[in-house]
């Protein structure tokens, strides 16, 4: 739940500086422009992070958390351990 919060406020503090145009000029545009496509990037990252682990919190609600949602086999606890909210077993990856 930490890491929704963390990554709710990046997303935040993303879509404000993508709101607040500051270039004066054309080059200055152009730079700015550039931070944009970084900061949409990493906004989209964000958000994907989010739904990622949103379904797997869905799925330890629903008590699937540790099967693979491809073939129904069991996630290893290794694998859960690194990549906590993959649907998938290392096979399926």
């Amino acid at each position: 739940m930490a890491r929704l919060k963390e990554l709710d406020m990046r997303l935040h503090a993303i879509e404000d500086q993508l709101d607040d145009p500051k270039a004066k000029d054309w080059e200055e545009a152009a730079t700015e422009r550039e931070g944009d496509e970084v900061l949409e990037k990493l906004g989209k990252h964000g958000e994907a992070e989010i739904r990622r682990i949103r379904a797997a919190l869905q799925r330890l609600r629903a008590g699937t958390y540790a099967t693979c949602t491809s073939c129904g086999d069991t996630i290893s606890e290794d694998r859960l351990d690194v990549l906590p909210d993959t649907p998938f077993c290392k096979a399926c990856a």
